[in-house]
């Protein structure tokens, strides 16, 4: 403790501020401190934030308190005599701690001495008695190194005897072909003449050791003619040994070098297949693969009679039937290889077939047969074969034996590759004249053409033919057959099915067209793409029937079932595929060609619809709407819109039911297509008197028309329904974007052009993104004067560009209320203004995907602004004109 206390004052010392003369201490003297001087109760005075003031004021908080002040004051001189008490004990109890200090190390020193004494005994001691028992076991470890010498003598003397007697016994039983009564006595003598390998210095024994030699050599040279004395149809010697002397023998080399029964068993294998090399040899009939189960059968056979005959012969872990069964396969494949590439033109995919499917069966009987262990199967492998059960036997594919003879047969996969080129075409012609038959859509229940899940049911059944044959190059060119026929059923069977408008002043034109198809398979997307133009832009405008528009929704439908299949057939592919195809497999180009003609299906869709608007905007056109002297329903034109909605639409939806993404996405292509056009044809109509003015029931009756047909566009992909289904927000958004366009237009119209200021300020407000181009389409609308147009153009100009730098046009949000026209018609009109409103401010907040009406930048330089702009005389008109062009920039995107 008093060391602790020590370093607590030497971190005091060091922690003093000079600055105060105030100590203060560290975080940790302050903690050793608290440890030493335990108290029961935190007394303020121990605080190192004390404050006497502080404590005063505390103690007498108010005048009353002053009466105890003497009592204070007393404790308090108590408590500091009793801690002067303390401190003067404590520095006391200190003035013999140095002599106190100085008895304990003479102590501690003595004590050191005697025990460095007592350690100095105890070890002499130990070296003493250490000497003892070296002396004592001195005589004991030489009596058990004799003994040891002595026990080794005996047992080389042992072996030695064993050695002398066994070389003499081995050859007396060598001469006798005793082969059963060589076997214990060679194991015996190897091992010895094992241990004597350290003494081949000595000249005795090295002579024992070649003798030894020499029986191996012996046993190994007359066993090896005995047995193929005993094998041969005529025996050299009358010493012909049975079956029984055999199995000896085997045993016997089973000891000797395995070089020896490795001879043994090729020269033996040999001999058992000789047989078969002249039966089935390549100038014979049934040599051929029509007869190859033949090879097979005699196989089966000959391993049953051999294990009848022969299986007591050899040891089982000899695996002699498997070894047959291994050069069965090798001298087959061979065979099979040199016959085939002399007789490749005799090879038909039928031929080949059957001989394949021949040799995978036998290949997997094989591997349920044997363990494939002379193949170097793992012994996982040997296990699995072994305890398959029944059931999966059947589901067995990568076997053991697999290919052992099937590789003779890869070379020539080419037949089968070209026979599936073959029946696809035959497949494809049927394909085409179906197509050219009337599809009856009730009958069917379906919209897609059954050729086309015919196709890919034709693909799986090839894929896996193919994959049980080979999954490398085969596989590969299999995968090209594929994207071939794939282009050519877009191209025949959904091109070519497609209905087509032909009149008689462009049949030319279509031939061309057509020509161009076929014969640019690699561009099918672009020449499909002219033949459809070609077909509605070219001569008059004609209509499909409704028969025409579902077998257009039928090509569209398995257009796409065609392009979700392909992507699943890539997929499949792959996965077939050994690694090293992987990479070359792709289908993007025909998912490509299938995307197209979804997309040229839609185009015609849209384009019929659009044909039949034609005429109502014509008559649009050629409505006199200056002399319109009263507001009724809906014109005529609208009408006729509409009934032309209501007789294509539903039919075009209820053929698509099943693909309603490509249903939005013909209303999306109608409305974009469809209300630019609109547009169009409302600039070009007439809505000012004689005199110059106006007329108002003009402008509110096309402003009738414009919302009504807004309302039309807004119900088109639900039209006819007896289910209400609400359209999708993104075609909402565009419908209102841009019909609420046209009816700014109408308002801008009914604006009277004077004051040209107000005139200007109201057309940027109703219109905020128009161009210089549409801005004079509409003073051609009100008749306005070219010189005055020029001069309304002009301060349109001005004013736009001041509005931008200034930012007098604010955004949607903050923009004020727009004005209601005075000469808003009926009630139904009203309406309308708050949808145009509220459809404004949308306008130019929402971004859409709509190309009907794009932002464009105004038409006008920069430079006629530099007249008003102010020159400093440091020139800084520049930078000014710098700034306006980057506001005008970002108002006008």
């Amino acid at each position: 403790m008093s060391e602790s206390v020590v370093a607590a004052e030497a971190d005091a010392i060091a922690g003093q501020v000079a600055g105060n003369n105030k100590i203060q201490f560290s975080k940790e003297v302050k903690q050793v401190i608290d440890k030493v001087l335990k108290t029961d109760e935190q007394d303020p005075m121990d605080a190192p934030d004390f404050n006497t003031v502080d404590y005063i004021n505390q103690l007498f908080p108010n005048e009353q308190s002053l009466a105890t002040i003497d009592e204070t004051i007393q404790r308090m001189q108590c408590e500091v005599s009793l801690i002067d008490d303390n401190i003067r004990s404590v520095v006391r109890g200190q003035t013999n701690t140095g002599q106190d200090g100085q008895l304990a190390l003479c102590e501690a020193q003595k004590v050191i001495s005697s025990l460095f004494s007592h350690i100095i005994d105890v070890k002499t001691r130990a070296e003493r008695t250490e000497e003892m028992v070296k002396e004592i076991t001195r005589d004991i470890k030489q009596l058990d190194c004799a003994k040891r010498n002595l026990t080794s003598a005996i047992t080389t003397l042992n072996h030695l005897h064993m050695l002398v007697g066994g070389i003499e016994s081995l050859n007396e039983l060598i001469e006798r072909r005793s082969y059963g009564e060589i076997l214990n006595p060679l194991q015996a003598i190897t091992e010895v003449n094992q241990h004597f390998q350290q003494y081949s210095d000595i000249e005795e024994i090295k002579n024992l050791s070649q003798s030894v030699d020499k029986i191996q050599v012996t046993l190994a040279q007359q066993i090896t003619e005995d047995f193929k004395d005993a094998f041969a149809s005529k025996p050299s010697s009358q010493h012909r040994l049975g079956l029984n002397q055999l199995g000896d023998a085997c045993k016997v080399l089973s000891v000797l070098d395995a070089k020896v029964k490795k001879e043994l068993l090729k020269w033996f294998i040999a001999q058992q297949l000789e047989e078969y090399m002249h039966l089935f040899h390549e100038n014979q009939d049934i040599a051929w693969l029509d007869k190859i189960d033949k090879r097979y059968a005699w196989l089966k056979r000959h391993l049953l009679d051999f294990e009848d005959k022969y299986g007591a012969v050899f040891p089982l872990d000899w695996e002699v039937s498997e070894r047959i069964t291994v050069e069965f396969c090798r001298q087959t494949r061979q065979q099979l290889s040199q016959i085939m590439a002399k007789r490749t033109n005799e090879i038909d995919v039928r031929l080949l077939l059957f001989a394949i499917n021949k040799t995978q069966a036998f290949e997997q009987l094989l591997s349920k047969r044997f363990t494939g262990v002379t193949l170097g199967a793992t012994p996982a492998e040997q296990t699995r074969v072994l305890t398959l059960p029944a059931k999966a036997e059947a589901l067995l594919t990568n076997t053991v034996f697999h290919d052992q003879i099937g590789q003779c047969f890869k070379p020539h996969l080419d037949i089968y590759i070209r026979s599936i080129d073959r029946n696809l075409s035959e497949l494809l012609e049927k394909f085409v004249e179906m197509s050219k038959e009337p599809y009856k859509f009730a009958e069917a229940k379906t919209t897609v053409y059954p050729s086309s899940g015919d196709l890919f049911v034709f693909y799986k059944k090839c894929m896996v033919q193919c994959n049980q044959l080979s999954n490398e190059q085969p596989m590969y060119d299999l995968a090209l057959v594929f994207k071939k026929y794939l282009r050519e059923y877009a191209s025949k069977v959904l091109e070519g099915s497609t209905p087509k408008l032909v009149p008689s002043s462009t049949s030319s034109s279509i031939g061309k067209s057509v020509s161009l198809l076929t014969r640019d398979m690699q561009n099918l997307s672009t020449a499909a793409g002219q033949v459809f133009h070609n077909f509605l832009k070219e001569g008059d405008t004609q209509r499909f029937g409704r028969d025409d528009l579902v077998r257009i929704c039928c090509v569209l439908t398995t257009g796409e079932y065609c392009l979700e299949t392909v992507q699943q057939l890539e997929d499949k592919l792959k996965e077939k595929v050994t690694p090293a195809y992987v990479g070359k497999i792709d289908m993007s180009e025909e998912k490509d060609v299938f995307h197209r003609i979804i997309s040229n299906c839609i185009q015609l869709l849209v384009q019929d619809l659009e044909a039949g608007c034609e005429a109502s905007l014509q008559a649009m056109a050629k409505v006199q709407w200056q002399h319109i002297s009263n507001v009724g329903d809906q014109s005529a034109f609208i009408s006729n819109i509409c009934s032309n909605f209501k007789q294509t639409v539903p039919t075009i939806r209820d053929t698509l039911s099943s693909s309603r993404k490509y249903f939005t996405q013909f209303c999306h292509r109608f409305v974009a297509a469809f209300i630019p056009k609109f547009i169009n044809v409302l600039y070009r109509c007439k809505l000012t008197l004689s005199d110059g003015s106006n007329n108002v029931l003009g402008c509110e009756q096309l402003l009738l028309d414009t919302h009504s047909l807004k309302s039309a566009l807004l119900e088109l992909p639900s039209v006819g329904s007896s289910v209400n289904r609400k359209a999708p927000t993104s075609y909402t958004k565009v419908v209102v974007k841009d019909m609420t366009r046209a009816e700014m237009i109408i308002k801008v119209v009914m604006t009277p052009v004077q004051p040209p200021a107000h005139f200007t300020q109201q057309v940027l407000k109703l219109l905020p993104d128009i161009t210089i181009a549409e801005y004079q389409k509409i003073l051609d609308m009100k008749a306005v004067k070219r010189v005055d147009q020029l001069q309304l153009i002009d301060l349109f100009k001005h004013t736009a560009s001041a509005a931008a730098v200034s930012g007098l046009m604010e955004t949607p949000n903050s923009e004020e209320e727009l004005p209601s026209a005075s000469e808003s018609p009926a009630n139904a009109t009203e309406d309308n203004e708050n949808t145009v409103t509220s459809s404004t401010d949308s306008t130019t907040t929402t971004a859409t995907t709509s190309t009907s009406t794009p932002k464009r930048a105004f038409i006008f330089s920069v430079g006629s602004f530099t007249g008003s702009a102010d020159k400093n005389a440091d020139g800084s008109s520049q930078t000014g004109i710098r700034k306006l062009e980057s506001l005008l920039k970002k108002r006008f995107p």
